[in-house]
């Protein structure tokens, strides 16, 4: 009878131990299904962040091209814009070099000749100053190369010497910058 129980005790330990097996296999099998939904969960939430990354990137690429071509637009727009100011300023001293110009074939009178090619002058003159040109003065001034272009030296006395002496073309600033030298001759 001790065997018969032994067999039972032993036939009921592996129907135990079978079962404690199985349910181990499901618990795994379970816990793999889990893990592995949730692994493809958080694989499509990564496809779709990087989904929506790409389409930001290509719109604040598209964006900056198109800034890019507005700003050229608009730089290119300001530098013809500027130029035809200046243009039609100076059509009013052209208007009135016509004018000079026939009074000079019509008139005999010599000073009134020079008082309207003086007028005209001036006018010049002011426009430009009125656009920012201003001329340097450099007469009697000491030579300084970053203003002057020395063309010439000539012997001059101790009080002008690296001085210049005379200025040959005058130079011009744009709003304090220059845009041309003045091109003097210089006291040695």
């Amino acid at each position: 009878m001790n065997d018969k129980r032994t067999d039972n005790d032993s036939i009921l330990n592996e129907s135990a131990a079978n079962e404690k097996d199985f349910n181990v296999g499901s618990q795994s099998e379970q816990e793999e299904e889990t893990s592995v939904e949730e692994i493809v969960s958080e694989v499509d939430r990564l496809k779709s962040e990087l989904q929506e990354t790409k389409e930001k990137y290509l719109r604040l690429v598209a964006e900056f091209d198109n800034f890019r071509k507005r700003t050229a637009k608009e730089k290119l727009e300001v530098i013809q814009t500027a130029s035809k100011e200046v243009i039609v300023s100076m059509l009013e001293v052209l208007d009135d070099a016509d004018r000079a110009q026939q009074q000079l074939t019509t008139s005999s009178d010599p000073d009134d000749m020079r008082k309207g090619v003086l007028l005209v002058f001036n006018k010049l003159r002011n426009i430009l100053q009125s656009k920012g040109i201003k001329m340097m003065d450099a007469k009697g001034k000491p030579f300084n190369p970053d203003l002057h272009e020395a063309i010439a030296e000539v012997d001059s006395g101790k009080e002008m010497r690296g001085k210049v002496v005379e200025v040959v073309q005058n130079g011009y600033y744009l709003n304090d910058k220059i845009i041309r030298f003045a091109k003097v001759v210089v006291g040695k």
